[in-house]
This record gives structure tokens, C-alpha cells and sequence, in this order.
């Protein structure tokens, strides 16, 4: 979607609780009959991604059983070769 703001007015976005103070966050927002909306925290109007509860659900499975644990250094930081 182009534009999250005006493309999806009556969604509840949220994050995480573990979201950094920096602002630098992705938000969800549960999207009827579509799925489940991500958008760019500090950007909200700005475009959305819609995934599938399908998608979604084997989204987070895959993080769960670590399918993207590579993508980390060994601090945890991202792009931080271990």
C-alpha cells in the first residue's frame, strides 16, 4: 500500500515493548479479511507492506526457530560479522 496513513484509517498500529527509544521501529497492525499490515514507524505515512495470516504466521515461525539467526553478528548486531 502507497500510503499506510490513508490507505488503512481505522487500523491500531503497535510495537514492540522491546522498541528502542531512538524510534527506529517497525509497527503491526491487524488488517480484516487481509492479514496483517508492517509499517515504518517514523514514517508513517509512508507505505505498508500487507501480509497474509499464512505469511505471517510462517514469518515468525521461521524467526522463532532461528532461520535468520545468520543475519546477526555474535553481539547481535546486525551487519556485524562474529
Amino acid at each position: 500500500m502507497p500510503n499506510a496513513h490513508d490507505a488503512l484509517p481505522d487500523v491500531t498500529w503497535r510495537k514492540s515493548a522491546r522498541s528502542g527509544k531512538q524510534g527506529n521501529c517497525v509497527e503491526l497492525a491487524s488488517v480484516r479479511s487481509q492479514g496483517v499490515a508492517v509499517r515504518n514507524s517514523r514514517f508513517p505515512e509512508g507505505p505498508a507492506l500487507v501480509f497474509s495470516v499464512a505469511e505471517m504466521s510462517d514469518f515468525l515461525a521461521d524467526i522463532k526457530g532461528g532461520a535468520f539467526d545468520d543475519l546477526l553478528g555474535a553481539d547481535g548486531v546486525a551487519g556485524v560479522a562474529s
